[in-house]
């Protein structure tokens, strides 16, 4: 599953912005906080992080692992929750005239037992609508950010910078 956004902001900023973990829950509704792990201080292959969700009262913490990092045009990495496969999420950046679009792709990768078993754990009966909705407000917060509307702390991520 996939989104995309439209954003007057060059890729490199834009994606300086996404591929910042530790900003993750400045604009995504479910994820509260990412943290590096192991020594990582950025975006690598290989790097992991630790990601605290929450909807509404439940709260739950992955495991992530960075797959691509190549700054201007992707930011991916795969998810995991006690050594099971989760999903796959990735950040896609194309140049345009104006600035750049960005394309967030979620895959499920959980086992049949768990998306039963995760229901009681996150609330979240319907994870590919409740993703989707998460997915067009965290590009619209990364937009507002990006184009420093003032509604989040964009850093001068505008197309003139």
């Amino acid at each position: 599953m996939e989104e995309s956004c439209s954003i007057r902001a060059k890729p490199r900023a834009v994606w300086a912005l996404v591929s910042d973990v530790t900003r993750m829950g400045r604009w995504s509704p479910e994820t509260t906080s990412c943290r590096w792990l192991d020594g990582a201080t950025g975006p690598a292959p290989g790097a992991r992080f630790r990601g605290s969700n929450q909807h509404g009262p439940l709260r739950w913490v992955t495991t992530c692992t960075v797959t691509a990092a190549e700054p201007g045009r992707r930011f991916a990495f795969d998810v995991g929750f006690g050594g099971v496969a989760i999903s796959e999420w990735s950040y896609d950046l194309r140049a345009t005239p104006d600035g750049c679009v960005v394309t967030e792709s979620w895959s499920d990768r959980r086992p049949r037992w768990m998306r039963l078993s995760s229901v009681p754990v996150t609330g979240i009966v319907d994870r590919a609508g409740h993703n989707r909705r998460g997915m067009r407000a965290t590009l619209a917060a990364l937009k507002a950010a990006a184009e420093g509307d003032g509604s989040t702390d964009g850093e001068g991520a505008t197309a003139a910078s």
